[in-house]
């Protein structure tokens, strides 16, 4: 039984000690599906120890991948690969994370957010959501 929660088992792609980048990170609960970790390495989302990954990249204990999904980075640790879905406890175990905390309400807020068909802002709409940002130039 612990042999299929770690991914140890027969259903291990490459050596025992090893795991697809796109399967290791759906396991450990950083992506919904294991196709939307697949898309996200196809597309450049995903390093592992620097480098772009390919979805079937190896992912071994003490690897650094970081994926840029749902807006924010997350950079993790691999502890141990699994290749198999496990529990939000047992996938907590098999990384340590290293991302920077992500935006509070308040900060997710300050980003103007326009009303859906209002066309193209105006010249004074721009310039406030600037200065919202912290970039615009005083008057």
């Amino acid at each position: 039984m612990a042999d299929e929660a770690t991914g140890a088992g027969a259903g291990t792609a490459g050596t025992a000690g090893s795991a697809r980048v796109d399967a290791w990170i759906w396991s450990v609960r950083l992506t919904k599906t294991r196709s939307v970790a697949a898309t996200a390495c196809r597309a450049g989302h995903v390093k592992v120890n620097g480098e772009r990954a390919k979805p079937a990249q190896v992912v071994r204990a003490g690897d650094e991948v970081r994926l840029f999904h749902a807006g924010r980075e997350r950079i993790v640790v691999a502890k141990r690969p699994v290749t198999k879905r496990v529990g939000a406890p047992v996938a907590a175990e098999c990384f340590v994370d290293n991302s920077p905390p992500a935006p509070t309400r308040i900060e997710a807020e300050v980003v103007g957010v326009r009303d859906r068909g209002t066309g193209r802002p105006t010249k004074r709409d721009r310039r406030e959501i600037e200065s919202l940002r912290g970039g615009g130039r005083s008057r």
